[in-house]
């Protein structure tokens, strides 16, 4: 089996949309190369307050599976600003966040691995 059951992202830092296309984001992109369906369990970290368990995303086995940060995740919105996750899944998968910052005039993109544990 490929992958890690825990992941980290302990910088997560959500930016403003802003008033263009495409949006400033972050996306969580799970992989899942194997051959059993993944449950993942996504704890959000704050920096003020305690942290919110989500409840379980299905990564079907042999696919990867994007969650946009600032779309609601089961009703669940990542609040604008810092943050962290943690990512436990059943199954082995490989996690990788990106963000898009549109904050300057030359947007930037950029993919961060996790630190798997």
């Amino acid at each position: 089996m490929y992958g890690s059951k825990v992941w980290f992202f302990p910088d997560g830092d959500l930016p403003d949309a802003g008033n263009t296309e495409p949006h400033g984001h972050e996306s969580l992109v799970i992989l899942n190369p194997n051959e059993a369906d993944a449950d993942v369990t996504i704890t959000v970290y704050h920096v003020d307050r305690s942290p919110d368990c989500l409840k379980p995303q299905k990564v079907a086995a042999q696919r990867v599976r994007c969650i946009r940060m600032d779309e609601p995740i089961d009703g669940y919105r990542v609040p604008f600003g810092q943050y962290a996750l943690k990512i436990e899944s059943t199954t082995p998968v490989i996690c990788q966040i990106g963000r898009m910052d549109v904050q300057q005039a030359n947007l930037a993109y950029y993919t961060v691995m996790g630190h798997s544990a």
